[in-house]
């Protein structure tokens, strides 16, 4: 007997490929009834680069860069919701799914997976970019180290060649 899915966790890096993952995980939600929440992740900047940072920014400079982080996730948090809104707009009650929209710091793979467990999500989606020399065979770095350590289903959705363009917030 299949599990049923109450809660599914879309992970966006907010690139065109993304925005096309997000149509599914829109039509997975509403054929399963389930919530969606909604995850990007700031990636994190190695730890010998904030030591640098400190090292060459002052006291008050650096105060002031932590500060506008913390702006820039809550904007990028607001330009999710917008595009949720623009891609759902025939389907008012699409915007309802939404039970949730994120944005964090950290390693990508390690907060998809901290998220989908914290969140009790029972599918994971998300997009890749299949940038390899052979864009069919290789999966997106993010995308391979979720599949690793995952132990729920996780729908990678590609990219089809034909595929127009879909307007992702500026950032």
């Amino acid at each position: 007997m299949m599990p049923e899915i109450e809660r599914i966790l879309y992970a966006t890096d907010l690139s065109e490929n993304s925005a096309f993952a997000f149509g599914y995980a829109v039509d997975f939600a509403e054929k399963h009834d389930a919530e969606l929440v909604i995850l990007h992740v700031l990636e994190e900047l190695p730890p010998n680069t904030k030591a640098l940072l400190g090292l060459y920014l002052s006291e008050e400079n650096l105060k002031k860069a932590l500060d506008q982080k913390a702006n820039i996730k809550e904007e990028i948090k607001k330009r999710l919701q917008s595009f949720c809104d623009r891609q759902v707009k025939e389907d008012p009650t699409c915007t309802a799914r939404v039970s949730e929209i994120e944005v964090c710091e950290g390693y990508p793979a390690d907060e998809i997976l901290r998220k989908a467990d914290e969140a009790h999500c029972d599918v994971i989606i998300m997009g890749t970019h299949g940038k390899g020399l052979i864009s069919h065979t290789f999966l997106g770095s993010v995308a391979q180290r979720v599949l690793r350590r995952v132990r729920k289903p996780v729908f990678i959705v590609p990219i089809p060649k034909d595929h127009q363009e879909i307007q992702v917030p500026d950032l």
